[in-house]
């Protein structure tokens, strides 16, 4: 597609708008980088090509490093990044139209293997641990799985692209969508910002590369290193655990410190309430856990009650977007002129009339696979299974994508086991149980995980391009092509790995969230009860932390994530709010603030891409030989090497955030 290559703009005037991360004033209006009016290279052969080999490598990567070591990594920022670097290199004019679009095809591959291997390798997993059941998936299965999956979430999504973006611009901090934006500005404007970008970028990577690879000191910071602490865990059931990670800081950085602080309230709650609460006078095989397992065992489905009533309460209050959206379907009036109808190119999305025949063939195609996939489903039953994918898909999506616009982070695994919990349930009362309905209830979690994480995903997408300028209903189109090609390279790792390694024994792969997917269809399948009551309490107190004005989401988040994940956020909160606000100049404030922004966005960015370089050497057998010696793994330098380090990092991205800015006053 060739398009007009004469309004591009300038290099030197490439820069994000001022009011790009806030909220607007009275009767302010966003302008984007890249003009609406104007129109600019999106869809050619260097965008497709590059996006479709970008879904390839990073959906083997992603599923590679997530089956075998637990660890998901974020394909965005590594893709932005190499999408700067091969347009750089090949001297293209108008890199930044163009490499936008590759981002959001290749993107496709982090959100499609979230949601395949988060569920589906359970199949194998009950397998192996039951040999007595006779479980059969194949490739077919599984691709058709991750595809419908994906093709949901991204038209479910795209009805409420307008309000997430536009609508609440600036009411979000879009954590990942920041760093990334950041990412292809710096590399389209080049100079000073690019090399603070690379800088902070190459700190970021190669303080979690130590960590994680060299194993120099603790990634994760923990008072169980005392012997008071780990008495204080084991009598008390109180343990203090952080994730000394750069990753974690900068997130934290670009979160802010208002949302970050509510997720660690919720994370208190959970950890420093409930769970020594249950220790000291829970049943005696509780008091007999430590604060880990009481968290794991109990307290984190509080969490995900409260996440499901979230998502319940974003859908009563999004009615009205949902109306509005949907019922431009029956908007349009014959006769109307080409000037009522004409629409800006940066707010243009896929008519919604396609998205409706979209909707239907989705249905007619899984109804299909339903019915002849392999499933053995009768009409009733599959009935009942196209109304669970439908109902959950839509009810989470809002969900999903008010997750990754608050924190970065989408709790699509404690959507999914609220689906699987349900949708085990409900299928069993329609008869599908034992082996027949283990498989059918995981395709059919693998199917909503997958449409969960590509609305998490694919907002960020769009957010990106709502800050550069970018054609919304090419993101659209082409996100389909990135995930369809992600989806048929995921179902081919899966049965590879899965066939390589398996799920048992030495040198078995990891998968955590599978098993713990298995753990709980399998029990609910043969008879078992689910953990209703906990699931009360935690959608009652959703209710009422909505009815005071706290974001219910936000804190049920922090109640389900690890206590260690959360604490990090709230020091980079802290230290955001630290810089924007110790000038009395607010332009001062702005300018720290603004720099900090890109050496956070940095730090994401660097370890992304060592993450990325971890989970090849990882596979290469090369981390054994390389690391620490396990003499030294948990020793006194070990551990306060750690702190020294964190407490380092903190210093350099303060200190380096507030030089070069001074009053004029």
């Amino acid at each position: 597609m060739k398009e007009n290559e004469e309004n591009i703009t300038p290099e030197n005037e490439v820069k994000v708008p001022d009011n790009a991360y806030r909220e607007l004033k009275e009767g302010e209006e966003y302008k984007p980088i890249l003009l609406s009016t104007k129109k600019y290279p999106e869809i050619n052969a260097w965008t497709i090509v590059w996006g479709i080999l970008m879904a390839i490598i990073f959906s083997a990567a992603t599923a590679y490093s997530g089956l075998r070591f637990g660890q998901v990594f974020e394909a965005a920022i590594p893709i932005a990044i190499i999408a700067v670097g091969a347009s750089t290199i090949a001297k293209r004019k108008s890199a930044l139209s163009e490499n936008v679009i590759i981002q959001s095809i290749g993107a496709s591959s982090g959100v499609i293997v979230a949601g395949a291997i988060f569920t589906l390798p359970a199949i194998y997993i009950i397998q192996e641990r039951n040999p007595g059941i006779q479980l059969d998936v194949n490739f077919f299965q599984i691709f058709l799985a991750s595809l419908f999956g994906g093709f949901l979430g991204i038209l479910f999504l795209i009805p409420f692209r307008k309000y997430f973006v536009s609508d609440m611009h600036g009411k979000y901090p879009f954590p990942e969508a920041t760093a990334t934006t950041e990412i292809l500005v710096s590399g389209a404007k080049g100079g000073k910002q690019l090399k603070l970008l690379l800088l902070s970028g190459l700190i970021g990577g190669l303080y979690d590369f130590c960590a994680s690879t060299f194993q120099f000191w603790s990634e994760t910071i923990s008072s169980r290193w005392m012997a008071w602490g780990d008495a204080l865990a084991n009598n008390h059931k109180f343990v203090f655990n952080m994730s000394g990670t750069g990753i974690l800081l900068g997130t934290g950085y670009l979160i802010g410190l208002k949302y970050a602080a509510i997720i660690c309230a919720g994370s208190f709650l959970s950890w420093w309430v409930i769970v020594p609460l249950l220790g000291q006078y829970g049943a005696a095989d509780i008091v007999a856990m430590g604060p880990e397992e009481i968290f794991t065992n109990y307290v984190k489905y509080i969490g995900i009650g409260g996440i499901a009533m979230a998502g319940i309460l974003g859908v009563i209050k999004s009615a009205g977007v949902i109306k509005t959206s949907f019922g431009t379907i029956f908007r349009g009036k014959k006769g109307a002129t080409e000037e009522e109808t004409k629409v800006l190119r940066t707010q243009r999305d896929i008519s919604m009339k396609i998205i409706l025949f979209g909707f239907l063939g989705i249905l007619v195609l899984m109804g299909v696979f339903f019915a002849f996939g392999g499933l053995n489903m009768n009409f009733t039953q599959v009935l009942v299974g196209l109304l669970i994918v439908f109902a959950f898909a839509f009810l989470f999506t809002t969900v999903a994508a008010t997750a990754i616009a608050t924190v970065g982070s989408n709790p699509v695994s404690g959507m999914t086991m609220m689906t699987l919990i349900l949708s085990s349930f409900i299928l069993a009362a329609v008869g599908l149980k034992g082996p027949a309905g283990m498989v059918t209830a995981l395709i059919v979690g693998g199917i909503v995980c997958s449409a969960l994480a590509m609305a998490g995903g694919f907002i960020t997408d769009l957010k990106i391009g709502y800050w550069i300028g970018t054609s919304p209903y090419k993101q659209q189109t082409f996100k389909f092509l990135g995930t369809f090609v992600s989806a048929l390279t995921v179902g081919g790792v899966i049965i590879i790995l899965s066939d390589t390694y398996g799920y048992t024994g030495a040198d078995a792969l990891a998968a955590p969230q599978a098993n713990a997917m298995a753990a709980i269809v399998e029990p609910l399948m043969s008879g078992g009860q689910a953990p209703w009551m906990l699931y009360i309490v935690g959608a009652v107190l959703a209710l009422l932390l909505d009815m005071i004005g706290i974001p219910a989401l936000a804190f049920s988040l922090g109640m389900f994530l690890p206590l260690q994940l959360n604490i990090p956020l709230l020091v980079g909160g802290a230290i955001a709010w630290f810089i924007g606000s110790r000038s009395k100049d607010e332009v001062v404030n702005k300018a720290r603030k603004d720099k900090g922004t890109l050496l956070a966005s940095g730090l994401l960015a660097g370890a992304a891409i060592f993450g990325v370089i971890s989970a090849i050497l990882r596979y290469a057998g090369v981390t054994e030989k390389i690391a620490m010696p396990e003499s030294y793994i948990g020793t006194t330098p070990f551990n306060v090497l750690a702190v020294v380090m964190f407490v380092a990092l903190c210093c350099y991205l303060i200190a380096h955030s507030m030089s070069g800015a001074k009053s004029k006053k």
